[in-house]
């Protein structure tokens, strides 16, 4: 019997982790479905591209058909071991834009603006420039300055000044707008996932227990109160139980498909599905939103880039011997080195456009290895605030099935005109004059593509996700949301959700550090509510002598 069940060992679970079990009191159990991160590439910056090919490591989710993508089906990656995305993420670190917490905060959910969430920013972080008025020093997740940027990387930043963007060498400074490179989530040339910077250093708590390989298969109630969760290891069927709450930090795609499946849901849909309903919560799995991204891809003529060709190939020993002596070289690359953040229009109040840039031809996710045959240099084009919305729902109610995925991207019109606009501006940057000296053929989309109109064919023919799914579990009071701002689940008891799927909107930004912030947050508020409920059953209150804290927590 554990205090509490934490359900995912991804970015967010591993904060739990470690922040519950800090206090020796509290027993703490972290389920994970995937196997322990001890492969060497996992570690390994550049070991990215071997991340999207692994059938071990990655769930490999798609989509399904997406109508306004000519029925495309995307690939969805997601990190499927301790650490979860963060153990096969690019690294970037960014928190996103003021407006857009406090938009969160416009909605209703109280304690989440940018100044309330701030301080649990800055107590994840350590970053390697010191400590500041945007920037935390002793957190457990290292944030460091890329070692080798490519000397394209450092064009595309002379680039995009001469398309009139400034130079920005913070983006989670004063200011986001500008460009510059990535700080990444690093530590001595190795990635700093969640659970190297989280769980990796109290493992060996005894008051914390780690089962790997285990998958969640429902939350266990008793009447509307969750008492336990039940996991597949191996062909075994088990159940560990929990005293005070259970916590899912599965994801925006497997938290409320776990929810479905524990009766959590829309009743109808449930129904369907033969699932009896606990309670009829409708928007458990809604409000799917995600970041689209188009690639433009530009050959080089001077052998410059990362791409698989004669001169890697054969200095390959040598970058080898660089990283596991220096811990520099091509090895520590994040894959996407430069960013930019635009406005597509003057009028908007925030940055609305992200740029990644890769010094390397890159295609189908990096999986395209004979695309990246070759010298050249990717721009990515990312629309931060889509106003498109999909749904999880349930494919089966067998657990272990991959649920139903439809992103629904570009069903609002808006969404599309925003990448039109992003696409132009990536090409401007392309055509600078910095570029001049390495500047081959545009690979993709190629000279043919010249209007609005072809623009809108390219981006329905080859976007893809740049995976940032949030929102499925929606923070608020309204009727599609799931959780409260304490991120209790409406209507039951001694169950919280605590991950992206929380996030009521999008940041501007990638969504690693955000999830990590929430974490935080959440281990603040369960602690304190915790050390109230204590604090009231030491003075005698005969209902605290009877109830559990998650009993007393109000629907």
């Amino acid at each position: 019997m554990f205090d509490y069940v934490i359900v995912g060992g991804g970015s967010a679970g591993c904060v739990l982790a470690n922040r519950l079990s800090a206090d020796p009191t509290i027993k703490v159990c972290l389920l994970e479905a995937g196997p322990p991160d001890t492969h060497p590439l996992i570690h390994m910056p550049l070991g990215i591209l071997w991340m999207m090919r692994s059938k071990v490591l990655n769930w490999n989710f798609n989509t399904a058909a997406e109508p306004a993508l000519g029925g495309r089906r995307l690939f969805w990656p997601r990190g499927r071991t301790l650490g979860g995305s963060s153990s096969s993420n690019a690294m970037c670190y960014l928190r996103g834009h003021q407006v857009d917490y406090d938009a969160w905060t416009a909605l209703g959910n109280e304690g989440w603006s940018f100044d309330e969430v701030m301080p649990y920013f800055l107590r994840a972080e350590h970053n390697e420039r010191g400590a500041s008025a945007h920037h935390g020093a002793g957190g457990p997740l290292n944030v460091a300055d890329l070692r080798s940027p490519s000397i394209l990387s450092r064009a595309f930043i002379d680039a995009g000044e001469q398309a009139g963007l400034p130079r920005n060498d913070d983006f989670n400074g004063a200011e986001q707008q500008g460009v510059g490179l990535f700080q990444v989530t690093q530590k001595d040339g190795r990635r700093c996932s969640a659970a190297r910077g989280y769980l990796a250093p109290v493992r060996q708590r005894p008051n914390l227990t780690v089962i790997t390989d285990a998958q969640a298969t429902q939350v266990l109630f008793e009447g509307r109160r969750a008492v336990g969760v039940a996991y597949r290891q191996g062909a075994k069927q088990k159940e560990v139980r929990a005293r005070q709450e259970v916590l899912l930090s599965a994801g925006a795609i497997q938290s409320p498909q776990l929810l479905m499946l524990s009766g959590i849901g829309d009743g109808t849909e449930l129904s369907a599905q033969g699932i009896p309903c606990v309670h009829h919560l409708p928007g458990v799995g809604k409000n799917l939103q995600d970041h689209l991204d188009v690639t433009l891809v530009q050959a080089s003529t001077k052998s410059v880039s990362y791409g698989i060709t004669w001169r890697n190939v054969l200095r390959s020993a040598w970058d080898m011997a660089r990283y596991l002596i220096f811990r520099d070289g091509m090895y520590t690359t994040n894959g996407a080195e430069g960013c930019a953040f635009a406005k597509s229009r003057p009028e908007e109040a925030a940055p609305d456009l992200q740029f990644h840039f890769t010094p390397g031809r890159l295609k189908d996710h990096g999986r395209d290895l004979r695309f990246l045959l070759g010298d050249g240099y990717s721009l990515h084009v990312c629309n931060l605030r889509p106003k498109s919305r999909g749904e999880i729902r349930l494919a089966s109610r067998d657990p272990l099935a991959h649920p139903d995925i439809r992103a629904n991207y570009l069903s609002d019109p808006e969404d599309i005109e925003h990448m039109v606009r992003g696409v132009k501006l990536a090409r401007r940057i392309l055509a600078g004059p910095a570029f001049d000296r390495y500047r081959g053929a545009e690979l993709v989309p190629g000279k043919a593509v010249v209007s609005d109109d072809d623009i809108r064919r390219f981006i329905r023919d080859k976007a893809e996700t740049i995976y940032h799914p949030i929102g499925t579990c929606k923070m608020g009071r309204d009727a599609q949301a799931v959780v409260d701002p304490e991120l209790r689940v409406h209507g039951v008891f001694g169950l919280r959700v605590v991950d992206a799927s929380i996030m009521p909107l999008l940041v501007g930004g990638n969504t690693n550090a955000p999830t990590i912030m929430i974490a935080e947050k959440a281990a603040d508020m369960i602690i304190a509510a915790r050390k109230t409920c204590e604090t009231l059953a030491s003075l005698g209150s005969p209902t605290f002598q009877t109830q559990t804290q998650a009993d007393f927590m109000p629907v």
